[in-house]
């Protein structure tokens, strides 16, 4: 019988109960933290030969030089010719969804002209070059290719280097395959901080990236953080989340199975539900009961669910989006009767999936927006990965012999006010007598 924590809105301590529930320690301890370092400064001095060190070390990798470890994209493409054809099928199809919502993301060079003939505006350019990071051995997910490499294709980034460890020389053919389909256009089989390190500062073999993004262990996120500055990084995840709100009226083991789908990732995944139908909140708990053992990953369920999940009876749906809203979860269901209404109200989700049919594993794979997104309440201020991510926009200014006038007045006027000359000068300069 797992045992899962329930809320009730009513209560007075209710606040802190909940905030009990969301509490996740998100920082590296100090063994963690001191390894990085040791590899990062190791490999921006050594290049090649540490990353090479660290791959034989930590994967056991069977290499005499780390160009060795880097996988001609021909058999990326052999990869995708030998997989069973529903897998390819499926692929492609995911793909194709994500490209296509991707594409609507993508930011145009834009100006406009005053009237003095001042011209403003702003240039949209992708990045050069982008790195991604792909999860190897058991933990395998090619899913994550599809999610991180299209949008950065979409926007035009011009070189795309993926890096996914191998441990024991195995390599995960699905991941090789999602590269090819994506558009990646190399690939190293090197993994953990040393493949973070030797693509945020480059190597003889490895080129410097402008964006690390991707998914990792604990060591691969502290090294993100780390790198910091010396190249942009999508964000530095933590555990998956899942919130439902559900009406009462969907089935329960729907709703459990739902739960589940992010409970499964790991024993910190949280999954939580809230009802104002008290009787439709027992009802899902004995769904749970009920399910849980005909799980493959029970253990790694039950664990989960026994430290972070809750069951939250509100008084009505208008506290529920209270609750969300305080809450900002990474995934978001609203399984309720008119979804579209109360998605409006929602100001705090990295994802809203709407509807009793919209389960959120269709959005891990193949609904079209990405799954990468903001965990830990960072969706308060933070978006889902996107184009977006893998441009830059550059602010244009060119400002006419009429418009000099006007401007520099005001520039004279407030660099004068902060001690400023030069600045003032520099306008000043340009003013007709």
């Amino acid at each position: 019988m797992i045992e899962i924590t329930s809320l009730t809105t009513s209560s007075t301590d209710f606040q802190q109960q909940l905030d009990n529930v969301l509490a996740w320690d998100a920082s590296s301890d100090e063994a963690v933290v001191e390894t990085v370092k040791t590899i990062l400064k190791d490999v921006k001095q050594r290049g090649d030969d540490a990353v090479l060190d660290y791959s034989r070390r930590f994967d056991r990798i069977h290499a005499d030089s780390l160009a060795e470890l880097e996988l001609p994209m021909s058999r990326a493409f052999a990869a995708l010719e030998s997989i069973p054809a529903d897998q390819r099928k499926a692929l492609e199809a995911a793909a194709d969804r994500v490209k296509a919502y991707h594409e609507h993301q993508k930011q145009d060079s834009w100006t406009y002209t005053e009237a003095d003939g001042t011209v403003l505006g702003q240039q949209v350019t992708p990045l050069d070059r982008a790195g991604l990071y792909v999860p190897g051995g058991k933990a395998a997910y090619p899913s994550s290719v599809l999610m991180n490499a299209i949008p950065a294709k979409v926007a035009g980034v011009a070189e795309l280097i993926m890096v996914v460890p191998t441990p024991d020389d195995e390599v995960n053919e699905l991941v090789l395959a999602a590269a090819a389909i994506a558009g990646v256009d190399r690939i190293f089989a090197i993994g953990g901080a040393q493949a973070v390190a030797a693509l945020a500062y480059g190597t003889e073999t490895v080129p410097q990236v402008d964006k690390i993004v991707g998914p990792g262990n604990i060591y691969v996120a502290t090294a993100k953080g780390m790198v910091f500055g010396s190249v942009g990084i999508d964000m530095i995840a933590g555990p998956s989340e899942i919130l439902v709100v559900c009406d009462g009226d969907t089935d329960p083991d729907w709703i459990a199975m739902d739960l589940f789908s992010q409970a499964e990732h790991d024993e910190d995944a949280q999954s939580i539900l809230i009802s104002q139908d008290k009787a439709f909140l027992d009802k899902v708990e004995a769904s749970i009961q009920r399910l849980l053992p005909t799980m493959e990953r029970e253990a790694i369920i039950q664990a989960s669910l026994s430290n972070r999940a809750a069951l939250i009876h509100v008084a009505d749906l208008d506290e529920a989006v209270d609750v969300v809203n305080y809450i900002a979860p990474e995934h978001l269901e609203l399984s309720v009767a008119d979804p579209m209404t109360i998605s409006k109200k929602i100001r705090h989700a990295g994802a809203i999936f709407m509807g009793r049919y919209t389960a959120e594993a269709l959005g891990d794979y193949c609904a079209g927006p990405n799954h990468v997104l903001p965990t830990s309440r960072t969706a308060r201020f933070s978006s889902p990965l996107g184009v977006y991510d893998f441009q830059k926009r550059s602010s244009l200014i060119q400002v006419s012999e009429q418009g000099a006038q006007t401007m520099g007045q005001i520039a004279s006027v407030l660099a004068r006010g902060e001690g400023l000359t030069a600045h003032a000068q520099s306008a000043e300069f340009r003013l007709k007598d």
